[in-house]
């Protein structure tokens, strides 16, 4: 019999181009890890050949390829029309038996290990995503609290038709990647409960300076979208892994954020929601000390065992959750950071700001540069295309939807998020300065004002009127000694 899935047991992370990189590397974890302590909740993938399976059985591929052969993503209009049309093209796919069956085995067995009241998460895995080269973050979609089998149905076809979103196609368009050459697979796990405790995201190294003897963690109440989605400013916390590793709490500093939502369960079945956080919630942070330094213990770990798989230095970006029912903490994603790892240890890049001017707004720096431009308000999706090159890009909050005119843009504004939201993300793998949770900068900048953005000066970055005086030093450090400190 033909196997259409495997389970995370039988993955390692060589393992990309049929399962996808997040498959393989929660495979690679659950095989190497679990045994030092690392909890991660079980799983299998569905492969990248039953996606091309099902194109092949429902004649998708001649149809797709009719679709998106001419496409010029640069139109915007146009990538929305027809990224629409791909994706009704798969969501009208119908899903050979043979297959059902091996889905319906696997989820069956989970229900076994976990319990009839299992919930899932399907989540999608690109083999193109979780490289060097590219992210992929936030391309594709997933889904939380999933029950059932003909849900889980559903939202894995939705999985498969997330790889023609317009933000992908954009995406793969601008990485050089043929549309129908990135296939997908798709994540069925067992759900942490984080929607009743905790989750977040962290990263082996600081994201803004790149300082490799850090551990990072955003972490807020309830599921982790909010986080990713910039939806709201998260509690942050930094750990000093040489006294770590000594065995010392090396928590460095906490900084609280305002957590004022939380997604949880909704009462319908595969839904969520978001409610607002209770006072006490937004005025005390979401983990303990002793969370912590577990976490950025687990981070070590992880860093540690991709590094050696390397044989190079290889910081990590991680999800995280903490499940309200066990009260345990569980990695529920890793995959290679792609930004600073990647930047010329050798070279130092300062900007400089020589004038201070009004200071209109601040809010956390992402990035350590200076941009000018036009104030661009953007709240309707539908009217991207009004959106002009070399403007700044202001916002309540971005989504990946928007990327195709995030690329245009010279720096980035939102009234929400973290160091660790889309918005965030987004600006440091293009290049761009941006400022997140300024609580209300849609309200306080105005269309067509010329503004000048710094987050050249530490954790606050300032959006200040006019266009400002600022200087760029590139300084080679290849010859520079070591200091004594």
């Amino acid at each position: 019999m033909h196997k259409y899935i495997k389970w995370f047991s039988e993955l390692r992370v060589d393992d990309a181009a049929q399962v996808g990189g997040k498959n393989a590397n929660l495979g690679e974890m659950y095989h190497h890890l679990s045994e030092q302590g690392i909890r991660i909740p079980n799983g299998y993938a569905i492969t990248a050949e039953v996606y091309r399976t099902i194109l092949a059985h429902n004649g998708a591929v001649e149809k797709l390829h009719a679709l998106l052969n001419d496409l010029n993503p640069k139109d915007i209009q146009e990538l929305q029309k027809r990224g629409a049309k791909a994706r009704q093209i798969i969501l009208e796919c119908e899903i050979p038996d043979d297959i059902k069956s091996q889905i319906s085995q696997g989820y069956e067995k989970l229900k076994e290990e976990y319990g009839e009241s299992l919930s899932l998460a399907v989540r999608s895995s690109a083999t193109a995503e979780d490289s060097l080269e590219a992210s992929f973050a936030g391309q594709n979609e997933s889904y939380l609290n999933v029950e059932g089998f003909d849900e889980l149905l559903d939202k894995y076809l939705h999985c498969l038709a997330s790889n023609f979103n317009d933000r992908s196609i954009d995406y793969k368009y601008n990485h050089g990647f043929d549309y129908l050459e990135v296939d997908i697979a798709v994540v069925i796990m067992k759900m942490v409960r984080s929607d009743l405790g905790v989750s977040g995201v962290m990263f082996s190294i600081d994201t803004e300076s790149g300082f490799d003897k850090v551990v990072f963690i955003n972490g807020a109440w309830g599921l982790g979208e909010n986080i990713v989605q910039g939806t709201i400013d998260p509690d942050s916390f930094w750990v000093y892994k040489p006294t770590l590793q000594k065995g010392y709490c090396s928590v460095l500093k906490k900084r609280l954020g305002r957590k004022t939502k939380k997604m949880v369960f909704s009462d319908e079945i595969g839904a969520i929601k978001n409610i607002d956080s209770t006072i006490q919630e937004q005025n005390q942070y979401c983990l303990s000390d002793e969370d912590i330094v577990t976490l950025a213990e687990y981070a070590v770990v992880i860093e540690q065992h991709y590094s050696a798989l390397a044989g190079v230095y290889r910081p990590m970006d991680m999800e995280w959750a903490k499940d309200g029912i066990d009260g345990k903490l569980y990695i529920v994603q890793a995959r290679p950071e792609t930004v600073k790892s990647r930047d010329d240890e050798h070279l130092l890049e300062q900007y400089k700001l020589l004038e201070k001017g009004k200071e209109l707004i601040s809010g956390r720096a992402v990035g350590m540069k200076i941009a000018q431009g036009k104030v661009r308000i953007v709240q309707d999706i539908k009217k991207l295309h009004e959106f002009a090159e070399g403007d700044i890009l202001v916002a309540d909050i971005t989504s990946p939807d928007w990327e195709p005119i995030m690329k245009k843009a010279s720096a980035l504004v939102t009234n929400r998020g973290g160091r660790t939201c889309h918005a965030a993300i987004v600006a440091r793998e293009i290049g761009i300065p941006a400022i997140v949770a300024t609580h209300n900068a849609t309200e306080v900048l105005k269309d067509g004002d010329v503004v000048t953005i710094s987050c050249a000066d530490g954790e606050e970055g300032v959006v200040y009127e006019g266009s400002l005086r600022y200087e760029v030093h590139h300084r080679d450090l290849s010859q520079s000694k070591e200091t004594k400190t």
